[in-house]
């Protein structure tokens, strides 16, 4: 009986789930020519050799071709030595924008590559940006030994 009541119960919901709908039919448009799209200039800056200590800051410019607002979701680097900044309001269909890459050189001799992500509404969803080059290791000054007074 509890069976029969159940089955019952569900294929009523079932039924009545398919007029509850109006009769107005909705479209959706999966096409990927409608939409936002990001068109960097460069996804790539070799800084070629650089001095420890140095910022070193690349602007990667970018160029909305599609055909609605672009907004930059998120813009993270692959790590804490390179800081992003990017231009946060909507780009409109045409317009540019900028992210912005500082790498700190301080303590970091050596060959670097760093990558930058960014996340947006557009078609594609996310970009990968990235930074090289060699960081030479700073010249430390002679230190002179420390003389103590006698007593």
């Amino acid at each position: 009986m509890k069976r029969t009541f159940l089955t019952l119960l569900v294929a009523i919901a079932f039924a009545g789930s398919g007029f509850a709908q109006d009769g107005e039919k909705k479209t959706i448009s999966l096409n990927q020519a409608d939409g936002a799209k990001i068109q960097f200039e460069k996804t790539q800056h070799d800084f070629g050799t650089i001095k420890e200590g140095t910022q070193a800051t690349v602007s990667f410019m970018f160029t909305n071709t599609g055909s609605t607002p672009l907004v930059l979701n998120s813009v993270q680097a692959s790590c804490g030595c390179t800081t992003p900044k990017w231009t946060k309001e909507p780009i409109a269909p045409g317009a540019t924008g900028e992210v912005t890459a500082i790498y700190n050189s301080k303590g970091r001799p050596g060959n670097f590559t760093k990558t930058i992500t960014v996340k947006h509404n557009g078609e594609g969803a996310v970009e990968y940006l990235t930074i090289r080059g060699f960081v030479d290791k700073a010249e430390t000054p002679p230190t002179s030994p420390v003389m103590t007074p006698e007593k």
